[in-house]
């Protein structure tokens, strides 16, 4: 493993808003002394890493930092209003917002094979941030979120730690890894300590690509504004019920299927929303949470009357294994 990837023996764990200061006055001075008058880009998805990658770098370079966030249609409900919100209008961030919506739907029309779309997403994506990049002059730097256990997973060969992988080659950038040394926990102090909201500090784990592998099948607009809707919906409840945080991770799923309602004394013939919430420690292996069956029924009735094309709810009661935590 590269020396400078290795987390010192004596490093003290980031538990409060003291060391995490400390960290960040250190890595303010670190940026500079790196980057000095030039531009740095970074992805930013929106997600806890790069979220706190972003406030870092603004606060270290300011505007010298170039943002991309690219919408590609499969991101939960309000979360590209909230990146704009936080980082263009209160930060003042040197952000370019890309709607690539149409681009994204319009290659995945008709894909129902879960590793295709995943391949279709990842690498429209690079092609997306590519052209952004290659229509700016000066950026010398590539910013990104990696964290340690990116490094770890990377040297056991679990996977490549690089969060925005196959740029072409002529985009030759020197990376920018702040964070690289910190634990997700950890990382979420620092997060904390440079004013990030808590919804996007403590943001649940979310896959890359987004709601497309949790609109199973082929992914019609219909469906995946009925995942989008009911997730808010499930999110919502959960939040208002205290169980935001006692839950690591929450959302539905609409299956690419229907079945026999009824709606307003007439027959129905409707998608499915599929339930999913676990607890887990390393994502390993996962339980099923005991929700508190009225509040289900409540959250039932919130979906089936508020989602359009939705006419039943199921809780997935299935364990990991035998399942996995995402269907797709």
């Amino acid at each position: 493993m590269d020396q400078s990837n290795v987390r010192p023996s004596g490093m003290e764990r980031i538990i409060d808003y003291a060391l995490a200061e400390k960290f960040i006055n250190a890595q303010v001075l670190a940026i500079r002394e790196q980057v000095g008058d030039g531009k740095v880009l970074l992805a930013l998805s929106g997600g806890v890493d790069s979220s706190v990658v972003a406030a870092l770098l603004i606060k270290a370079i300011g505007r010298q930092l170039v943002c991309v966030h690219v919408n590609h249609g499969l991101l939960r409900k309000g979360e590209p209003e909230q990146v704009i919100k936080v980082f263009r209008d209160e930060m003042d961030a040197n952000l370019i917002y890309v709607d690539a919506t149409d681009r994204f739907l319009g290659l995945l029309a008709g894909v129902a094979d879960p590793e295709r779309k995943r391949h279709i997403i990842g690498e429209e994506f690079i092609k997306v941030f590519a052209e952004e990049a290659a229509k700016l002059e000066g950026i010398h730097f590539l910013a990104q979120g990696t964290i340690y256990p990116d490094i770890l997973e990377s040297e056991k060969g679990i996977k490549a730690h690089h969060n925005v992988g196959g740029l072409p080659p002529e985009l030759d950038f020197e990376l920018v890894e702040p964070v690289k040394l910190l634990y997700k926990d950890e990382v979420r102090v620092v997060g904390k300590a440079l004013g990030l909201p808590d919804g996007m500090v403590y943001r649940q784990p979310f896959p890359g690509p987004g709601l497309g592998v949790r609109c199973t099948g082929a992914i019609t607009r219909e469906r995946l504004e009925a995942v989008r809707e009911s997730d808010a919906i499930l999110r919502e409840e959960f939040a208002r019920n205290g169980l935001e945080g006692s839950v690591w991770q929450f959302f539905t799923i609409v299956p690419d299927y229907k079945s026999t309602g009824i709606k307003d004394g007439k027959r129905s013939f409707e998608w499915p929303v599929v339930i999913r919430a676990v607890n887990t420690r390393d994502a390993m292996s996962a339980t099923v949470p005991d929700i508190p069956f009225p509040l289900l029924q409540h959250i039932t009735e919130r979906i089936v009357s508020e989602v359009a094309g939705v006419n039943r709810v199921l809780y997935d009661l299935t364990p990991k294994p035998t399942g996995t935590i995402e269907w797709e």
